[in-house]
């Protein structure tokens, strides 16, 4: 059995901040699961495009309001507490957040908490996975 808090990784290696989110990695890799699990806050007035060629992620909202703009399609989605989204088909996303939004995700594989987003955008490929699905 895993049990952690928030409280226990504020600060670690597994709280990790970019200029316009933090990521506090609550499940990784190393955990030994299939997933990784998030708690991201996305910082009030920023936009932030994302690709997650290698990973699907889940995303639930449970704080803040902004948008969720499909980049192939244009279409947009308003994000508020209930919200849920998942990027199954390794879709290229921009959110634009109105307020802070507070975010729990889920990514499959589980990241390793060290990757860097590459010039496209993405993560790599995980080692030892399947490199799209």
């Amino acid at each position: 059995m895993i049990v952690r808090s928030l409280e226990q990784i504020e600060g670690t290696e597994r709280d990790v901040e970019a200029e316009t989110w933090r990521s506090r990695r609550l499940l990784l890799a190393d955990d030994g699961q299939r997933f990784s699990l998030h708690d991201t806050i996305i910082k009030e007035g920023t936009t932030t495009e994302m690709w997650y060629q290698h990973h699907i992620e889940a995303v639930y909202c449970i704080e803040g309001r902004g948008t969720l703009v499909d980049r192939e399609t244009g279409q947009e989605h308003a994000l508020a507490p209930g919200t849920m989204y998942l990027l199954d088909r390794h879709d290229r996303h921009t959110v634009h957040a109105e307020t802070q939004l507070r975010m729990v995700c889920v990514f499959d594989p589980p990241v390793t908490g060290r990757e860097v987003h590459d010039e496209s955008g993405a993560y790599p490929a995980p080692p030892g996975s399947e490199a799209t699905r």
